[in-house]
């Protein structure tokens, strides 16, 4: 290992090596710079630390062990440089893409990944392309809509409404922050057409209930899908988490679920009955070893797809406007109110909803727990008994 005191006095054309890629350059013209050698794709590659002594041994063994920590999280430490300056030179900027991008960051630790991850996304491909290296004083409202209408345009009406709010939430962030005086978008109520309501097709009858469970018993496809159709009515998590289900995330000697709400964040308990854990140990020798619980039969590296258990419930002859992905949803919250008569309170905190108490105050993830657990219980099973199983 190099120690401070050779590194001072070290002189002409070399390098003194450290450890774990780190080391010390000595140049013709007497300069001692700081350089990390790693590997990326099975590429050689350096990193410049900085120069000796404004960069002692310590700071760099640290930036050198940051680097490696990156190298951990599969990502290129030379690269994620290049873009923290690319960042930093769009932030320096006054136009739409760096206040956007500043509004992003300031609500990471407020949403859930998948929604930041939503909100970005939709900025990328539907905004920034139009507005981002505009200044945001200079955006006009019939700007800002012709950007709009590109999305309308498509047909994706809803979308368009978000993105509109998305852009709105952007331009207030700029005017608290004094980058800003006003909001075009505010210009522009009324100027996209109204989105029609559709609800999500769910069969909440008792016996219409029982036949549909009965026909998801019946499927013939694969374990994965068939196992993945068996919960869904059990759990009634949005479909997105049911197909995202990790096995780090269940415990089956705990009779729990523990993840990420797909929807405002924070961590969701699904209690698990002994109905719910028969089919998860009927699929843990299948998929156990790899990630998610229902793999994409493509590749187990990722998740099934998103229209993995509509498509099933189409092959099983069940049409849309009978019951969907979300309909196992609308049928718990029916049903463990108006026939099993649990508090709504119970039923909506297990849905993954906000749910606050007498004072206003949310609800902590773990209220009710022991309540929640017999109330998933008797609906598992309440359900076998709609099937008819005794």
């Amino acid at each position: 290992m190099l120690s401070d005191i050779r590194a001072r006095n070290a002189k002409g054309v070399q390098r003194l090596w450290d450890e774990k890629g780190l080391y010390l350059q000595i140049t013709k013209a007497g300069s001692k710079l700081w350089r990390y050698k790693y590997r990326f794709n099975r590429k050689e590659k350096l990193l410049a630390l900085g120069r000796y002594p404004e960069v002692g041994l310590k700071d760099a063994r640290a930036r050198r062990d940051e680097a490696r920590r990156l190298l951990a999280d599969g990502i290129d430490p030379g690269a994620h440089r290049k873009a923290k300056k690319t960042a930093q030179a769009i932030a320096e900027a006054n136009t739409f893409e760096a206040i956007a991008r500043e509004w992003h960051d300031s609500r990471l630790n407020n949403w859930a990944k998948s929604h930041s991850a939503t909100i970005i996304r939709r900025l990328e491909k539907d905004i920034f392309p139009w507005l981002g290296n505009r200044p945001m004083s200079e955006i006009t409202a019939p700007e800002l809509l012709s950007v709009i209408r590109r999305v309308e345009d498509r047909g994706a009406l809803e979308t368009a409404h978000r993105e509109l709010n998305i852009c709105g939430q952007v331009f207030r962030y700029a005017i608290a922050t004094a980058r800003a005086e006003r909001d075009p978008s505010a210009d522009l109520r009324g100027a996209l057409p109204p989105v029609k309501t559709t609800h999500m097709a769910a069969v909440t009858d008792p016996t219409e209930f029982g036949d549909l469970l009965r026909l998801l018993d019946n499927y013939q496809g694969t374990l994965v899908v068939k196992c993945a159709l068996r919960l869904a009515p059990l759990v009634f998590v949005r479909p997105g988490e049911l197909r995202h289900a990790r096995w780090a995330d269940i415990h089956l000697e705990q009779k729990l679920w523990s993840f990420e709400l797909s929807k405002k964040g924070g961590q969701h308990i699904v209690p698990l009955s002994r109905q719910a854990i028969a089919i998860l140990e009927d699929i843990q020798p299948l998929t156990g070893q790899v990630e998610w619980v229902f793999p994409s039969g493509r590749s187990p590296q990722r998740p099934m797809s998103e229209n993995g258990v509509l498509a099933a419930l189409r092959t099983l002859g069940i049409p849309k406007d009978q019951m969907s992905g979300h309909g196992f949803r609308a049928a718990a919250r029916t049903l463990l109110d108006e026939q099993l008569h649990f508090r709504p309170d119970l039923i909506e905190q297990q849905l993954g909803h906000r749910v606050k108490d007498p004072l206003g105050r949310a609800y902590n993830r773990t209220k009710f727990l022991d309540e929640r657990k017999q109330m998933m219980q008797d609906w598992a099973d309440y359900l076998e008994k709609l099937k008819g199983v005794h």
